[in-house]
């Protein structure tokens, strides 16, 4: 075959490219030079914005994200960003990208956790993984606030605001619950991606110890208070 052969045969391929994906080509709009379909830019948006995309709140996103997985990665990748992708539980999201060979800049823009809030995290990840085969977990509010007691520092009043302010990060920042009422919800599994299997370990030290001593203080502070109490009868 003849080079002259071998470019038609190339111009061929690109023309039956551009009828089988016209927006492999045309711009959304006059003057836009980006490559991906519309479904793929709309994807990779949701990604960057995060926490992350889930096949069971929307499918659409989740097969344009498998219709055009390598793209998307390759977009990326550009920006210093992998891809995680769940197949079986349905959700992808994005981390830094983990490699020795440089050093890659953080693109991404972590969200600020309270001490309550990540309390309620490592809860919510151990109620998960203490269901394994189970299709949906389903928690109730006040079982995750009954397990969470033992953080309570300070009036009964200010503490249970303050789980309601959790709770309502976990439904609506974080993105880990998923309301199944007005007081039940659902884990998302992606909660086990959250935290690595290290830094579970760490915290959840370093909670069960503040944990004992804020039920010591409790103790120690009920006892003044009989103490006290006993003594005004007696007076």
């Amino acid at each position: 075959m003849s080079t002259k052969d071998t470019a038609g045969v190339g111009s061929a391929s690109a023309v039956g490219t551009a009828l089988q994906n016209p927006e492999a080509t045309m711009g959304l709009w006059r003057g836009d030079t980006g490559t991906l379909a519309e479904a793929s830019r709309r994807v990779l948006l949701e990604l960057l914005k995060g926490p992350y995309v889930s096949g069971a709140q929307n499918p659409g996103l989740w097969a344009a994200l498998i219709a055009d997985e390598t793209a998307i990665r390759s977009r990326l990748h550009d920006l210093f960003l992998e891809l995680v992708l769940d197949p079986v539980d349905e959700f992808a999201f994005t981390r830094k990208v983990d490699t020795h060979e440089i050093q890659a800049p953080s693109a991404l823009r972590s969200e600020r956790l309270t001490f309550l809030d990540t309390a309620m995290l490592l809860v919510l990840r151990q109620l998960l993984l203490a269901a394994p085969g189970e299709s949906r977990v389903i928690v109730g509010q006040e079982e995750v606030y009954d397990l969470l007691s033992v953080y309570r520092d300070g009036d009964e009043a200010t503490f249970k605001r303050n789980l309601n302010g959790s709770w309502s990060r976990m439904l609506n920042k974080v993105r880990v619950l998923h309301t199944v009422d007005d007081d039940r919800a659902q884990i998302s599994p992606m909660i086990r991606f959250l935290v690595d299997e290290d830094r579970v370990r760490e915290l959840t030290e370093v909670y069960r110890r503040i944990a004992g001593e804020r039920v010591q203080a409790r103790a120690a502070e009920q006892q003044e208070q009989d103490a006290q109490q006993t003594a005004e009868e007696n007076a």
